[in-house]
């Protein structure tokens, strides 16, 4: 197995930019992922499970991320803001949104969903596709941006990114070209995957048709301890502070 893909999310919750190399930070994410937040005024974060509203809104990013481009799905009116001022963002994305909102900005630790295993997740092509066979409706790209993981393995089977977490309990040393990797457990997905990304619309009993599949077609490496349920796809992990300022690259090797 190697890393076939690499995709960070500036923003959170929002579109993701494809990325040839990424570097480590001191709190142990990849550079820029996930780095700003948007919350309401209440401190509550906006995302995907909270409103369906995020699927209608597209972004894009220069090459330094330091500037953004946004705009309502289907529409090709956009609006360029710097990064570095984040007031007019807010402003756009209040109106947008229909409430107040506030862009949170944290460069080394980012806002991940999990403070325990807080490094990028990973999941494989094979696994992807062998999930798009599944729905007929899903285009890869699709499956892609419903799981919105990090890292994107080639080279091995479906599932194979489960060899990556042992038993409960257990963090299971890996490394990715130089980097070194602790794998927690299978992700526990939430309402996001369930909808399309372009229009929100929410696929058929795609929650329990995704539970029997994936019990069903769990491989044999995978430690079916770490399974209270089948709703769980892709890999969490975290990276040791050792590893600070090293770089993932395209076409870096899996050494367990």
């Amino acid at each position: 197995m190697q890393l076939g893909r690499i995709t960070i999310f500036p923003i959170k919750s929002l579109d993701g930019v494809t990325v040839e190399l990424a570097r480590i930070t001191p709190g142990g994410i990849l550079e820029n992922d996930r780095v700003f937040a948007i919350y309401d005024a209440e401190g509550k974060v906006v995302n995907g499970k909270r409103t369906a509203r995020v699927h209608d809104l597209r972004c894009a990013f220069d090459e330094k991320i330091r500037e953004v481009r946004l705009w309502p799905n289907g529409e090709s009116s956009l609006k360029q803001f710097s990064l570095d001022n984040v007031a007019p963002i807010e402003q756009w994305l209040g109106e947008f949104f229909g409430f107040n909102v506030a862009l949170r900005h944290e460069t080394d630790k980012g806002f991940p969903d999990d403070h325990t295993a807080f490094g990028p997740t990973i999941v494989s092509d094979a696994s992807l596709r062998a999930v798009q066979s599944w729905f007929p409706e899903l285009t890869i790209e699709s499956a892609r941006r419903r799981f919105r993981a990090n890292l994107e393995l080639t080279g091995g089977e479906a599932f194979c990114e489960d060899c990556l977490f042992g038993a409960p309990d257990e963090l299971k040393p890996f490394h990715l070209g130089g980097v070194k990797f602790f794998g927690h457990n299978p992700c526990q997905r939430c309402v996001v995957p369930t909808r399309d990304p372009e229009t929100g619309r929410a696929v058929a009993e795609f929650q329990k048709k995704f539970m029997r599949l994936r019990k069903e077609t769990l491989p044999a490496w995978a430690n079916s301890q770490r399974f209270n349920h089948f709703y769980r796809f892709a890999i969490n992990t975290s990276i040791p502070p050792s590893e600070a300022g090293k770089a993932l690259r395209v076409g870096d090797p899996v050494l367990i």
